[in-house]
């Protein structure tokens, strides 16, 4: 077993959630373009300025030191109308969660998405975590305690996508 240690990206980590948010598209079968892809360039201005909201938005790295980032996983905390089964106003995102090839098998993930989870349950007033797995993993977000839930998500598309 080796020692994992997580911490709390900085936004100076912008540039590498990039990165694992790009071998994770990749590894769902998205084309993601060459280096300087528009959408490169959006999500790390989009990363760095959500890494200095603190308060609504989280992300959890591992490194490696002679790799750099090879693991993270990223939250964020958004408004929503409380119903029967939660009252909670504020409900939490659990996404870009990714580990590079060479390290994966190794508790990685999983430790940062359990930092990440720590936040949400002590630092937010979240009621529920939501998520959209991959076949590859859903056992883990079950192990950890995620149920699925009883309406599949649709998504509409608009022009601008």
């Amino acid at each position: 077993m080796i020692d994992i240690h997580v911490r709390r990206a900085k936004p100076d980590d912008a540039e590498s959630l990039v990165h694992l948010r790009g071998l994770m598209l990749a590894a769902m079968g998205d084309d993601l373009g060459g280096p300087d892809a528009p959408w490169r360039i959006r999500a790390q201005a989009w990363f760095a300025e959500q890494l200095a909201a603190p308060d609504r938005f989280a992300a959890f790295v591992v490194d490696d030191p002679a790799f750099g980032v090879v693991a993270g996983a990223a939250g964020d905390v958004h408004e929503h109308p409380p119903g029967p089964r939660d009252v909670t106003t504020l409900r939490g995102h659990l996404y870009n969660v990714s580990t590079h090839p060479d390290f994966r098998r190794r508790g990685l993930a999983r430790a940062c998405v359990g930092a990440l989870m720590e936040w949400f349950e002590h630092e937010t007033g979240v009621g529920q975590v939501e998520l959209h797995a991959t076949d590859e993993g859903a056992d883990l977000y079950r192990k950890l305690g995620f149920t699925e839930s009883r309406y599949p998500t649709l998504r509409f598309r608009t022009t601008r996508a």
